[in-house]
């Protein structure tokens, strides 16, 4: 296959075998299809399953999930520790292989038409397929749950759904559907049954109160087995590990007297995240995930292996990304163009920082150089996903435009709707921007520490962050033209400014 996804349909029964069984047999249906795992939780009364395949296909096995799923789940008489609005919860679309984020998000809005066309059911979408910035986050969405939003959604209008009318399915709720990067769904069972420990543990490593980067996380009562769990969804593994969430939960819970019972992943899990935690605890020195068996495998059966790269033409690489900028559409634009800009200069920070770690001439140095070469590793992939965000933001601000404005209330909602987009599309470049600074900062910093033969690779490094800066604040100026709130305005620009002289310095070598 040279496209494929994963969708990761939740469904909100996790009792009962054989309903679980008649919705997978729904999927098994298309051709295409593989059915990788499925995972119930009778405390949650949820089941996750994982599929895999040819993105059409993969779609339309979850539309027809979701259809299966309504004649056998009724939320009027369904309970479980797992909050949840529909009987198909939410259905998310992974990027795997040969498809970008933004061909997710047309398939996410593709599959939210069919469901409601073909099963009346209403749907949110959320993530990158969000149509107002509020409803990135699917917490956001399903505040009040199904009996909640019942209500709610018939008289308040931010409350409706972004495709079908303003009323739930009566059994069935509505469903969210969405696009975004891969999730773990990981959790930690406390050895006590007190759940308000396990809230308190919860509150204190989620991101939204002040915890971990990417860490999203609640206190669930596990009844069935006399346990407390801290149930959490690991947004982005590589800014916040599978293993730095145990230690800190560990720790936390430590304070109550708590110690931990066991953990359990829910679906899959990439093999980078169970690397990275056994080089973690196996404390293995200078560990490369090319020592592992299967991924020199992997790479050598792919072309893909790095002592074969020589073997690959470098346009065969970029040819995707520059077809998609130069087709006639707003996205990717200047935006994502900048953010490629800059992690192409922190790319060759940490190949300078590698390199100049393994010479004994500059041995001295080995601790910072290969700090420094993980900081541009981290900075080249945050900048690397700055490009789909920022696509996704403008696509935001088109989406909020093509909102009705036949009355004065859908006119008012329309506006909001609209500035909303249009912050979020300036928040977009300025975190490029942010981030391409200390890109060319980190850069001016390696020159000491490096040889005379990286001067040149520093030195285009750090031209490269600096045009990312410039690219990003253009683009800030030209969505602040929008934006009505003089206060968001006045902090954007004054932030751009300061930015802009932060990459106005010459390099450190070619001063007095």
């Amino acid at each position: 296959m040279k496209q494929i996804i994963e969708c990761i349909p939740n469904f909100s029964e996790g009792r009962d075998p054989a309903k679980l069984a008649a919705i997978v047999a729904a999927m098994r249906e298309v051709p295409g299809v593989f059915v990788l795992g499925q995972e119930s939780d009778a405390d949650h009364n949820r089941s996750v399953v994982t599929l895999a395949g040819e993105p059409e296909a993969v779609a339309e096995a979850a539309v027809r999930a979701a259809g299966r799923a309504a004649e056998l789940i009724d939320l009027t008489r369904q309970t479980g520790a797992h909050p949840r609005i529909g009987a198909t919860d939410v259905v998310p679309f992974v990027p795997i292989r040969g498809v970008t984020m933004q061909d997710c998000v047309a398939l996410a809005k593709k599959a939210a038409r069919e469901i409601w066309e073909r099963y009346r059911i209403p749907v949110y979408l959320y993530e990158a397929a969000a149509q107002r910035p509020e409803r990135v986050n699917l917490e956001n969405i399903r505040r009040g749950q199904f009996e909640g939003l019942r209500e709610e959604v018939l008289h308040n209008p931010d409350r409706a759904p972004d495709v079908g009318e303003a009323r739930l399915h009566p059994t069935a709720g509505a469903t969210v559907v969405g696009a975004r990067k891969f999730l773990i769904a990981y959790n930690i069972n406390l050895n006590t049954s007190d759940v308000a420990i396990a809230k308190r543990v919860a509150k204190t490593i989620r991101f939204s109160s002040g915890g971990l980067p990417c860490v999203k996380a609640m206190g669930v009562d596990l009844r069935a087995r006399n346990l407390a769990q801290v149930s959490m969804n690991l947004t982005d593994f590589e800014q916040t590990s599978v293993h730095r969430v145990f230690e800190t939960v560990k720790q936390e819970a430590g304070r109550f007297g708590v110690s931990i019972a066991g953990s359990e992943i829910v679906g899959l899990i990439p093999r980078r995240a169970i690397e990275s935690a056994a080089e973690f605890y196996l404390q293995i020195e200078d560990f490369s995930p090319a020592q592992v068996l299967e991924n020199r495998l992997d790479d050598a059966l792919a072309g893909t292996d790095p002592d074969a790269q020589g073997t690959r033409k470098l346009a065969e690489l970029a040819q995707p990304f520059l077809d998609a900028v130069a087709q006639p559409k707003s996205t990717p634009g200047g935006g994502s163009v900048a953010a490629l800009a800059g992690a192409l200069g922190a790319s060759l920070g940490q190949m300078v920082a590698s390199i100049s770690q393994g010479k004994k001439s500059l041995a001295a140095h080995a601790g910072q150089l290969g700090k420094a070469a993980e900081e541009f590793r981290e900075a080249s992939r945050a900048l690397a996903e700055a490009m789909d965000r920022d696509a996704a933001s403008y696509e935001s601000v088109l989406a909020a435009r093509r909102l009705p404005q036949s009355t004065p209330e859908e006119q008012r909602r329309r506006e909001h709707a609209i500035q909303q987009a249009f912050q979020a599309a300036v928040e977009a470049p300025l975190a490029i921007a942010r981030r391409a600074a200390e890109v060319f900062e980190k850069l001016g910093q390696l020159e000491p520490m490096s040889g005379p033969s990286m001067l040149s690779d520093i030195r285009v490094g750090r031209g490269m962050a600096a045009a990312a800066v410039h690219g990003a604040i253009d683009n800030v100026a030209a969505n602040l033209a929008a934006v009505t709130d003089s206060a968001f305005a006045g902090r954007a620009r004054s932030e751009a400014q300061t930015l802009l002289s932060r990459v106005a310095e010459k390099p450190a070598a070619a001063n007095g």
